[in-house]
């Protein structure tokens, strides 16, 4: 039963080894069907970990690997693994608080464990084995590190893999906001749910993707950026193979047991987050009538769905205790908020089983027509796809789950629910989504703009579809990726990277010489007009590009976040962006006043206005916490590029926090690869800290410094790329 080659508890090994010593025992002890089980499949599992730590898990079957990359994700950050979990099925109260009650409360409107079971009972074989093969790494995990403990989850379930089947960062559910939901649930509100915060210091969500046809490339060959802008240590990086034909690299959101964002040998998918519409909200008109809730649908009153929800939570003193709640919907979902009166319903897509089953079999496509034969499950609603694949097709792809309504109706603002006409009509057609396959111009990127600007010229026309596709418009990097791609050839991975990488900043560069101009209009005896000089030339003569030593970067992020905050709290005429205000409607006291205060801050924090921007922007990564706490004191690593709100493509999504002067990111670039598909795909990555969570493993912090230049790593895809590379190679639990 292999069972000395497994890390058990020491004093039972110790145990046993003394028994055998005295011939007492003659066989291994009784193992339970289950850990027998476990050792069964680890034994077909290999593991192996290269010079960067990043595991290579191969498997005899699909389910072995599974098992194999739940299993090292566990070693790399159990902690982010089981806090993903207790986020998606609404436990996070049991480790956290009181504080997450309404968090877990928004999960439960939409999750239910009974329901899950009842789908994992019914999902096909292949995937119920899948779904296995993860619990059995996790647990198998557990029962081989006794010393790691668990917060809440100590036995995983098949089914739990259905509460968290789609990757990406801040799901449809989180758009439920929670201070109103607390204040309809809560009734007392007497919990406190948020803090506010500046609104700069909120980085943009999103990522880029960028596809390169082979006729505008060096040899011939597609290439692909895969970008993705989330918190950092969002994913961990891994390859999954098995002797069943899959074998997918990338990014794997922790606890997850797909590649997200990645490449098999023969195609590569980047997803960004979409600003298509795919989340509705339905104002209700409530009716009480004989002692029972009924809303308005048409003619007709429709009873209000009405069910029991418990939320347990850890008190203070470490006991549990749980709140109860009546939990409301409707046809068109669970009630979230009232306003006006008006009860309000969310319709988000709940499909767990497909979107798991997408998900998974996305990774073993081998080009585009089977990659659009995975898309026909329309179970993404939150990401844009760029795509790419050896035989060198280029694609965008819509999110596959945007229902069908009517165009009349204003979606981004709740719709009269009474009215069946605001009602979803079923799925949209793919081939009625915006896409693009191979356009003309060679490139296709989506940098979380809308679909219109994808391929230049050759992009989808926005009159030819409703406005439901798109609820935001072109974004800075959307201009900036243009401009780097328009009338470029001649690519390679490198130039790729280095565009991934370029420091040009488009919104500065259109907002700045607009400060300027209010400048030289001041009267010569506005004080401003003294106090300013020496920033106003500065700012006059850059050219717009970040850098670890340009003071004008600095100056003009710190102008920039002030002006942001001031305009995001302006009153905004509809469809009128933060940035058109600062350029339009702030006025030139706002713009000058922002940029004096600006300057004294930088002189209040650093002694002077003129900083380099490096003294400022740093990279610091203290200990394994998910929330990290930033200190002035110890050591940190310059970061070159911005925040991707002023256009930069390289995203570091940092600002103050409490008892500093200097900026600490934790969000933007998390993960970067740039990919060639020729006769053996290529590629190279980078990821932000290092593949460990555990500050004393030795690949914590490694790629920090290569993360902070743009110095990607290869990637050890192949075997032969692997040779001579390999820190490890073990048996899950040996």
């Amino acid at each position: 039963m292999h069972a000395a080659s497994r890390c058990r508890p020491l004093k039972r090994v110790l145990l046993i080894a003394m028994l055998l010593a005295f011939g007492l025992v003659a066989t291994a002890w009784a193992e339970t069907p289950e850990s027998a089980r476990w050792q069964r499949e680890a034994q077909a599992v290999t593991i192996t970990r290269d010079d960067w730590g990043i595991a290579h898990v191969h498997g005899k079957t699909d389910a072995d690997a599974v098992f194999g990359m739940a299993y090292a994700q566990a070693e790399d950050d159990f902690n982010r693994v089981e806090t993903n979990y207790l986020n998606a099925m609404g436990r996070l109260a049991e480790a956290e608080g009181e504080s997450a009650i309404w968090r877990d409360l928004r999960m439960k409107l939409f999750i239910d464990p009974a329901e899950l079971q009842r789908q994992y009972a019914a999902s096909p074989g292949w995937l119920q084995a899948l779904m296995n093969a993860w619990a059995d790494g996790l647990n198998d995990y557990l029962a081989t590190h006794p010393d790691v403990h668990p917060r809440v989850i100590k036995h995983f379930e098949p089914w739990m893999a259905l509460s968290f089947s789609e990757g990406s960062i801040g799901g449809d559910i989180e758009r439920a906001a929670l201070d109103p939901l607390a204040a309809f649930y809560g009734h007392d509100a007497e919990t406190a749910v948020s803090v506010t915060t500046p609104s700069s210091w909120a980085e943009p969500s999103g990522s880029n993707g960028i596809a390169i046809a082979p006729k505008l490339t060096v040899d011939g060959h597609a290439l692909l950026l895969i970008n993705p802008h989330t918190s950092f240590y969002f994913r961990s990086e891994l390859q999954m193979s098995s002797d069943a034909g899959l074998d997918a690299y990338g990014a794997v959101t922790w606890g997850q047991f797909f590649v997200y964002q990645g490449f098999n040998p023969h195609i590569g998918w980047m997803h960004t987050s979409t600003t298509a519409d795919a989340v509705d909200e339905f104002a209700e008109t409530i009716v009480h009538k004989d002692g029972k809730l009924f809303y308005r649908y048409g003619g007709a009153l429709r009873p209000v769905s009405v069910r029991q929800i418990s939320v347990l939570y850890r008190k203070a003193d470490g006991t549990m205790a749980e709140r109860r709640f009546t939990a409301y919907a409707t046809h068109h979902g669970p009630i979230v908020r009232e306003q006006d009166g008006k009860w309000i319903a969310m319709a988000l897509m709940n499909k767990p089983l497909q979107a798991l089953e997408q998900s998974w079999l996305r990774t073993k496509a081998s080009d585009y027509a089977s990659y659009m034969k995975v898309a026909a499950l329309q179970a993404n609603s939150s990401n844009n796809t760029i795509f790419a694949d050896d035989k060198g097709e280029i694609a965008y792809l819509h999110p596959q789950f945007i229902p069908r309504r009517d165009n009349r109706f204003d979606y981004t603002k709740p719709v009269d629910g009474s009215d069946p006409a605001t009602d979803w009509k079923g799925l949209t057609p793919l081939n009625e989504l915006p896409h693009l396959l191979n356009p003309p111009n060679g490139w296709i990127m989506n940098t979380n703009n809308w679909p219109y600007s994808a391929a230049g010229p050759y992009s989808p026309k926005r009159e030819d579809y409703p406005r439901y596709m798109d609820t935001v418009g072109e974004n800075p990097r959307g201009i900036h990726a243009t401009m780097l791609l328009t009338n470029q050839r001649d690519f390679t991975l490198a130039s790729l990277i280095t565009n991934a990488f370029d420091s040009y900043l488009p919104e500065f560069a259109r907002q700045i010489p607009i400060l300027v101009a209010d400048y030289d209009a001041l009267p010569a005896a506005d004080p401003l007009k003294q106090k300013l000089a020496g920033q106003i030339a500065m700012l006059r003569h850059w050219n717009y590009r970040w850098g670890i030593t340009s003071m004008p970067t600095t100056l003009a992020v710190f102008w920039g976040d002030i002006l942001w905050n001031e305009m995001d709290k302006a009153d905004n005429a509809e469809g009128v962006s933060v940035y058109d205000l600062m350029a339009q409607k702030a006025g030139a006291k706002v713009r000058l006043d922002a940029l004096s205060e600006a300057s004294d801050r930088l002189v209040k924090d650093f002694g002077n206005w003129g900083v380099p921007w490096g003294d400022v922007n740093r990279y610091q990564r203290i200990n394994g916490d998910i929330v990290q706490r930033f200190d002035d004191t110890k050591p940190s690593i310059p970061v070159p590029f911005t925040s991707s709100r002023w256009g930069s493509l390289a995203s570091f999504g940092a600002h103050r926090w409490p008892g500093t002067s200097k900026y600490y990111g934790t969000s933007g670039n998390s993960f970067v690869a740039v990919v060639e598909f020729g006769n053996k795909v290529h590629a190279r990555a980078i990821t932000a800290g290092g593949e460990s969570g555990h500050p004393d493993s030795a690949h914590f912090n490694d790629e920090a410094e290569r993360y902070t230049t743009g110095n990607l790593r290869e990637v050890y895809f192949w075997p032969e790329e692997l040779k001579g590379h390999v820190e490890r190679f073990y048996h899950p639990g040996e």
